[in-house]
């Protein structure tokens, strides 16, 4: 999370809501709690299981955060950790 915030350079008020989505094998947690701990008190945050595709990852998080800006969608940087960054070369560039 704090890194999604760096590299977009948003404050919490910019949020308008953020959804996360984790594989089945990650159960410890909710990922939105990492937002509550960040401060996101007032937004709107919503938690759901990856689909379960073969050869997909295991023990990933991803986040959906919507932000009110005047950048472009362009401008925007995604971030991806842990060598997730192969997730946009497996024909996931529309997602």
């Amino acid at each position: 999370m704090e890194r999604l915030v760096e590299a977009n350079e948003f404050e919490t008020d910019d949020v308008a809501a953020a959804v996360f989505t984790a594989t089945q094998d990650l159960d410890a947690e909710f990922p939105a709690q990492a937002a509550r701990r960040m401060g996101w008190e007032h937004v709107a945050l919503m938690c759901a299981h990856e689909m379960a595709v073969p050869d997909a990852p295991a023990r990933c998080i991803r986040a959906l955060i919507l932000v009110n800006t005047t950048r472009a969608a362009h401008e925007l940087r995604n971030v991806y950790l842990r060598g997730a960054r192969h997730l946009r070369s497996r024909g996931t560039q529309g997602l």
